[in-house]
């Protein structure tokens, strides 16, 4: 092939004619196929790459499997490689989500990187050319203190539980080089943080949809959520990578949650954990929530174990691991979706359990909405984040698809604040 490979790109040999494409892929040497085999840049889609210019921030924001991942690593891989990155920085929103993801996921360092090992215990990824990546969990910014990056990748800044704290220690921490930069990919959510980014001198943005990496995805992945997101506020967040504003319709505010939010629970003095069943096994969540009350009155949101997609036997697996994991004082499961089987489903998984089942006579707005006057007296805290509960807290305006977190989380705190009953009045005569 006479013509320099650097020209050409998967997305631009694929808009060749077929006839002028197979001659293009006929003429190949072997050695040219392999190198386009392992050239990301050859395959990437043009969001997928650093954008060009004088930026210290690159925000890549993307729909659920578009990319993100592969992006971040491919990045630090070429980085290394050619001897620009030495003293990495790999954040993500705990350590667990930094390994499973960004390290051992699919698409993560290990699978792009030639030649990288990583040392759970030591927290670090290493080269032979004697690059180190540090992994650093952004629930834990103060351990940012004393590392010194000239990189760093960092992934789903969106549901830290403190992004601008966090993002702040680590562009302190960017410090090594003449030309320290720091890539975010993430899915957006209407969080200030995110915001403030994007208003930012110094940031280049880059988004893509989840379609767009529809040749990678499995065909049912990207139909399921098609179907059960397409249209809706939550899809076009999802999907579309769009920064959704929250629902006038909704019931709660981001600020409200915000204002309110913690990194550690006080003593709690009673513990439930919360289960609206799913209508069915085929995609529907079960909603399972676990919060507590303390001393001072206040509630205290601090699990979310909902699932989607399982077996009944699954679900109630979830709710037996939050009840002993919180050493919960009670499980409240909604009965209308079956009723005493539900009881029963929750006693085989944990048949010391104190279950008891409540009934909707209501519609959701009416339920919910002593819960979100709590939120707004600033008597509920959520203790961390958790991104896909608020986001059905601050996105459903009573219409679509039952929001299940949200209404576990409802239920929950139905049972830590009952509604005391108005006392008979008695005339005398």
């Amino acid at each position: 092939m006479t013509m320099p490979l650097r020209r050409w790109n998967a997305e631009s040999i694929g808009l060749l004619p077929p006839s002028q494409r197979r001659a293009l892929l006929r003429n190949l040497s072997n050695d040219e196929a392999r190198l386009l085999l392992d050239d990301w840049r050859f395959w990437a889609r043009a969001e997928q790459l650093p954008p060009p210019g004088d930026w210290r921030i690159w925000l890549f924001l993307g729909g659920r499997g578009a990319g993100k991942t592969r992006a971040g690593a491919e990045w630090i891989a070429e980085g290394v490689r050619r001897g620009r990155m030495r003293r990495i920085g790999l954040v993500g929103a705990t350590f667990a989500d930094a390994r499973s993801v960004m390290i051992e996921g699919e698409s993560g360092l290990l699978g792009v990187a030639q030649g990288a090992s990583f040392e759970p215990a030591n927290r670090r990824v290493l080269w032979p050319t004697g690059a180190v990546a540090t992994v650093v969990s952004a629930e834990e910014p103060d351990y940012v203190r004393g590392h010194q990056f000239d990189a760093v990748w960092a992934d789903e800044f969106c549901k830290w539980a403190e992004p601008q704290g966090a993002l702040d220690m680590v562009l302190m921490a960017l410090r090594l080089g003449r030309d320290p930069r720091l890539a975010l990919t993430t899915t957006p959510r209407n969080v200030k943080a995110l915001r403030d980014l994007l208003a930012a001198p110094d940031v280049a943005l880059t988004r893509s949809a989840t379609a767009a990496n529809a040749a990678n995805l499995a065909p049912t992945f990207l139909s399921g959520l098609e179907l059960r997101f397409a249209g809706t506020r939550l899809g076009r967040q999802e999907l579309e990578a769009e920064l959704i504003e929250d629902n006038d319709l909704a019931l709660w505010r981001r600020g409200w949650i915000e204002a309110a939010r913690l990194r550690e629970a006080p003593q709690l003095t009673r513990v439930v954990v919360a289960v609206d069943p799913p209508a069915s096994v085929a995609g529907d969540e079960c909603g399972i929530v676990a919060a507590g009350s303390g001393e001072d009155g206040a509630a205290y949101v601090i699990g979310d174990y909902s699932v989607g997609g399982v077996s009944p036997a699954s679900w109630a697996a979830r709710v037996a691991d939050a009840y002993e994991h919180f050493k919960a004082d009670a499980v409240v499961a909604e009965s209308n979706q079956g009723g005493d089987m539900v009881k029963q489903v929750l006693l085989d998984a944990m048949p010391n359990a104190a279950v008891r089942l409540v009934h909707a006579t209501c519609d959701k707005r009416t339920r919910a909405a002593p819960a979100a006057a709590l939120y707004e007296q600033g008597r509920v805290h959520h203790v961390g984040a958790f991104a896909e509960l608020e986001d059905q807290m601050c996105t459903y305006g009573g219409e679509g698809k039952s929001p299940d977190r949200l209404d576990a989380l409802v239920w929950a705190l139905a049972e830590l604040f009952p509604r005391r009953r108005a006392a008979p009045k008695v005339h005398s005569i």
